[in-house]
C-alpha cells in the first residue's frame, strides 16, 4: 500500500512536476511540524492547499475543534480521487487554490483562521506565485495563520528564494522550523501570520 502511494505520488509528479511538486507523501514528521503551530483547535475555518492524496489531512482533522469548518483543494484530478478514496467524509475541491475565496463562500465563511499549504512553490512561475498569494492574503483573516514547507534543496531554486522574499514581503511575522529530516526530501516549515 505504500510503495503504492510512493509509485503514484512519483508518476504525477514525472507527469506534471509544476502542479505536483513532491516525488512522495509529506512524512507524518513533516506534518506534525506544520500543524502543531497553527492552534488548530481554536480555528473555526481551515483550509487545506495541495492536499495530495491526504497525508497531511489526519493532522489537520485530529487538531480541529467540533464543529469547525474545514475543506482541502487539490488541482490534481488523480490526486483527488486518491483523496477522495482516503478520506471519504472530507471535502476536496478540485481546484485551483487561487479560487479560495469562491469555496469559501460556499461554506458561508467571509475568511479562513489557517491555511495549510503543501503547493509546490518553488516550482511556480513567479506570476503564479502572486496569484496564489495573492488569493491566500485574501482568504485570511487578520491574525490568521498560513503555513507552508519547502524542501531543502529549494533554497538554492529562484523559485524558492522568491517565495521567502514574498513571504516576508506581505505577512506580518514570517518563522523557519528546524529541518524536518524525516521527509522525503527533507524539508523545513514557514510559520506566518498575517
Amino acid at each position: 500500500m505504500l510503495l503504492a502511494r510512493h509509485a503514484g505520488f512519483l508518476f504525477e509528479f514525472l507527469r506534471a512536476p509544476h502542479k505536483v511538486g513532491a516525488i512522495a507523501p509529506s512524512s507524518g514528521a513533516l506534518a506534525d511540524v506544520m500543524t502543531a503551530w497553527l492552534r488548530l483547535e481554536e480555528a473555526k475555518t481551515v483550509v487545506e492547499f495541495g492536499a495530495g492524496d491526504g497525508a497531511m489531512t489526519p493532522f489537520v482533522l485530529s487538531r480541529l475543534r467540533p464543529g469547525a469548518t474545514f475543506f482541502a483543494m487539490e488541482l490534481s484530478p488523480k490526486m483527488c480521487e486518491r483523496f477522495q478514496r482516503r478520506h471519504p467524509g472530507v471535502t476536496i475541491y478540485c481546484d485551483s487554490a487561487a479560487r479560495v475565496c469562491d469555496y469559501l463562500s460556499r461554506h458561508g465563511a467571509s475568511h479562513a483562521d489557517c491555511i495549510v499549504s503543501a503547493l509546490p512553490w518553488a516550482s511556480f512561475r513567479p506570476s503564479l506565485q502572486d496569484e496564489l498569494m495573492t488569493a491566500t492574503l485574501q482568504a485570511l483573516r487578520p491574525g490568521g495563520r498560513f503555513t507552508t514547507f519547502a524542501y531543502l534543496q529549494g533554497l538554492l531554486m529562484p523559485g524558492g528564494r522568491d517565495l521567502r522574499r514574498r513571504l516576508r514581503g506581505v505577512f506580518t511575522e514570517v518563522s523557519r522550523s528546524r529541518i524536518v529530516w524525516r521527509n522525503l526530501p527533507p524539508a523545513f516549515v514557514y510559520q506566518c501570520v498575517k
